[in-house]
């Protein structure tokens, strides 16, 4: 992604100039630069046979695929261990616009509605990402 960035990046930044955000373009700027000389670094030395390594340092931006990798990595392998094992259906309901609307503005209520709110439990919260009770997940898309 970062070759692509800095190969495309300037002319693809030029002809959206005025529709990306400064966040968007920081984001950007961190993933062309992460582990360049831009960055800086440290050479490492092998004892042994004196070879020299040069090591450059990371963005750590939370969108680089290259620092961000190993992370997500793990949070994958945690979220497929709560996964229950049966079939899973991924349905999506798709309102009406007018009601869309309405529940745009009024997502804690839907969301009690269709079962998708987190729920209060005794003394702890059950998250969004819960397993479910059945083997459906709902989601409201306006």
């Amino acid at each position: 992604m970062a070759d692509i960035f800095r190969h495309r990046g300037p002319a693809w930044r030029a002809s959206h100039a005025g529709h990306l955000s400064l966040g968007q373009l920081k984001v950007m700027s961190a993933i062309e630069r992460c582990r360049t000389a831009a960055l800086g670094g440290h050479v490492e030395r092998c004892e042994a046979c004196a070879h020299l390594r040069i090591s450059y340092n990371s963005c750590r931006n939370r969108h680089c695929p290259k620092c961000q990798a190993v992370a997500a990595k793990e949070w994958l392998a945690d979220r497929q261990a709560e996964l229950l094992p049966v079939p899973y259906f991924h349905v999506v309901f798709t309102l009406p616009g007018p009601i869309a609307d309405i529940a745009y503005q009024n997502k804690a209520v839907v969301y009690d509605i269709d079962g998708t709110r987190p729920r209060k439990s005794g003394s702890h919260w059950t998250p969004r990402w819960r397993k479910p009770d059945s083997n459906s997940r709902s989601h409201l898309l306006g």
